[in-house]
This record gives structure tokens, sequence and C-alpha cells, in this order.
């Protein structure tokens, strides 16, 4: 577990950390967010579907999440993090490849 992050869920062979960056993407008229697992993608798209975010939001590795949402991520149990912390658990999960190793 990762220094500060609070685990969100919980299996007998499974914990796992939903990270929250702030929402200052612009795009549509509103502001985004990402949401990230630092696990895998089965809990990410469990806790979104638990807040009722539409698939559609699902961007290969993250959620994009629209700033109106994202109190209720932090309040269902998603750790507000920067986004280069957001970035770093995606490569150190392996759910991201660095650009130095995309072939």
């Amino acid at each position: 577990m990762r220094d500060g992050c609070r685990r969100v869920g919980e299996t007998p062979t499974l914990r796992f950390v939903i990270l929250i960056d702030a929402a200052i993407w612009p795009a549509h008229d509103r502001l985004w967010c990402h949401m990230v697992s630092d696990t895998s993608l089965v809990e990410l798209h469990e806790f979104a579907t638990r807040l009722g975010v539409p698939e559609r939001g699902f961007e290969g590795d993250h959620y994009d999440i629209p700033e109106q949402l994202r109190a209720a991520a932090v309040q269902e149990g998603a750790v507000e993090v920067s986004s280069r912390t957001l970035v770093e658990a995606l490569y150190e999960a392996g759910l991201r490849r660095r650009p130095s190793t995309r072939g």
C-alpha cells in the first residue's frame, strides 16, 4: 500500500486503491478528471459502475469523470492525488506502458 493511501476495496486475495486527480481538464463545456485503479481494470470498472459512470467514459486505462461526479467518487473512497501520481500508479501497476517501451 502506498503511504497515505487508504484501501477502498478488498477481497480475500486483493486490495486496491482508486485514485482520482483534480478536475482541470476542459472538454464539452465542463471540467473533467481522471480515475484509475492502482491494481487492475476489473476493480476500476466495478467502482465506476457503483458511481453510475457510463462505459463510454473508459479510455483504455482510466475513466474520464466529470467534475460533478468527482465528490461522489471521493466520498466512496477514491483517493485524491496529483495527475503525475495517477500516471505513475498506472505505470507501476503495468496498466500503462512508458513511451520509451512502446513499439
